[in-house]
Formats: C-alpha cells, structure tokens, sequence
C-alpha cells in the first residue's frame, strides 16, 4: 500500500493547490519509483514519508518562487529520478518540460513513469549538460531552468545558463550554506550572461531543513565557448 498521508499534508503547508487526479499521478509515480528501485539504484531514498518529503515536497517548494505559472518551457538540467522535473509537470500541466540525465538506466525508469502517468509536452534526453548546451535544438531556448544537481553554483552554473533564454531564469535548488558558494561563483555568472535576482530560504514540511532557491536571471547570451567539453566543468571550474 502506497502511503501518500504526508505528501498530502506537506503541500497543504506550502498553501500550493492539488487536485485528485494529480494526487493519483504522484501516488503512480512513487509505486514506479520503488518498484523500479528495487532493480537499479534510482534513489537512496526509500521510505514513502521521506520520499514524499525529500523528493516530492522538495521539487514543488521550487514554485514557491512564483518564477514558474504554468505555461512555461522548462528543462531539468541532472534530473536524476525526474526531480523536480516530474512534480512540477504533474501540478503544472500546460508547461512544456525536458529531463536530461547522462544515465540512460534512468532514462528508462522516466519514460515509464511519463507513459503511465499519460503525461503530453514532457519528453527525456539521454546525454549530458555540455553537449545539449551547446546544441541549437537547446541552447538558449528555455524559459526555466531548474537542477537539484549536486555540483557547486559555478560549475552548475555553466552547464545550466547556456539553456537559458534571455530574459529567462535558472533556478538553483542549493542547501542553506550557500553565502561563501555564491561569492565563489559570482565570475562565473558574469562569465555565462547570469545574475542574482532573488534568493528565496523554505523551510522543508515536517524537518528543520532550509533550502535555498537561488534565481539567477539570464540578462545578456552566454558566449559560444562555454559550456566547455565535457568533464572539463567540474574539472576545472570557472
């Protein structure tokens, strides 16, 4: 039996509005999750409380920024098992959403989850940041970008601007020590066409966990150089 008491009572807490049918597609997608986790490793987290928290609680604080209505053309940049990717098409259905993941394992659980969930306007991509960023089809064609990523601000930031169209946002899902990791990537926002427009702290339902939401603004284009090959990002940082 799938559990979705805590879900329910999270989302109520961040005042965003569900209806029944979107509760039936999250409560389908965590019966995928586990059952798909049991093959390959697609989250460490297994437990519905924590995966209602962790998971599902935590991608949709990102629309308590108000950066996304609904109608936008988003792309989740290292969605891993579609997070926060999935939940934030599952309550906003008139957006247009792509998940990138270099692991093609993952690909696999997400196309199964978007089938069964009879999700339109969302499709996957298998391949990484520093190739699609610098791909036409891509580049520079997004009004969102959105990554839980685990990677510093300045190397997250050269693999997510290029996607960016002017005028768009990239919005960072970072933990709460963000101050001395934001110093250290002002450069490279600068460098990639970015800004810091707002800094958004929410305190996740049911734990003493702050997350920060970082809204950089994409205020002029990125130069054709960057994203540089792949590896070399996180190799040597800007």
């Amino acid at each position: 039996m799938i559990n979705m008491e805590t879900f329910v009572e999270g989302i109520k807490e961040l005042e965003l509005e569900f209806t029944e049918d979107q509760l039936n597609k999250f409560e389908k997608y965590k019966q995928l999750l586990k059952e798909w986790n049991e093959k390959i490793n697609i989250t460490a987290i297994k437990d519905d409380k924590e995966i209602d928290i962790k998971h599902f609680l935590d991608s949709i604080t990102v629309l308590k920024t108000g950066y996304i209505k609904g109608n936008e053309k988003i792309i989740d940049i290292g969605t891993g098992g579609g997070f926060p990717g999935l939940p934030i098409k599952i309550l906003y259905d008139d957006s247009q959403v792509v998940l990138l993941d270099s692991l093609n394992k993952r690909i696999k659980f997400l196309n199964e989850v978007i089938n069964e969930l009879e999700l339109d306007n969302i499709r996957t991509i298998h391949g990484r940041a520093e190739d699609f960023g610098k791909d036409e089809e891509y580049r520079e064609q997004f009004d969102v970008v959105v990554s839980r990523a685990v990677a510093s601000l300045n190397i997250l930031a050269e693999y997510c601007l290029p996607f960016v169209k002017v005028g768009g946002v990239f919005i960072a899902m970072k933990g709460p020590e963000i101050n001395e990791e934001y110093e250290d990537a002002k450069k490279a926002l600068d460098l990639l066409g970015g800004k810091l427009e707002e800094k958004f702290d929410i305190m996740l339902p049911f734990t003493d966990i702050t997350h920060t939401l970082l809204v950089i603004k994409k205020t002029k284009t990125t130069p054709t150089k960057y994203p540089r090959n792949p590896g070399k990002p996180k190799k040597n940082p800007l």
